[in-house]
């Protein structure tokens, strides 16, 4: 994610005085809830509408950086070591 976008995520939340909710139980639970609508827009067929899945994959990108933030994490260093994992654990020859 750009730096910039990350910026405005943190000052969204900040100019809110909303990190006081924002701790790590709270912010599982809200990218639970919402990575649970997102679901809800492929529900019962593929007729999705494009506009209602940006929202809520934006909501659910939006609280994970908070989660980052919140536990000081990098995503860059999270993404890599996960993948660097995966590659291990799902060799291309599999």
């Amino acid at each position: 994610m750009k730096q910039e976008t990350i910026e405005r995520i943190r000052k969204f939340s900040k100019d809110r005085d909303w990190d006081k909710y924002h701790t790590p139980n709270n912010l599982a639970k809200t990218i639970a809830v919402e990575a649970t609508e997102l679901l809800e827009c492929f529900q019962w067929n593929e007729d999705y509408k494009i506009e209602e899945v940006k929202d809520e994959l934006a909501d659910v990108i939006v609280n994970c950086q908070n989660l980052l933030d919140k536990l000081g994490l990098d995503i860059d260093e999270v993404v890599n070591l996960k993948l660097s994992k995966n590659e291990e654990k799902y060799p291309v020859e599999k």
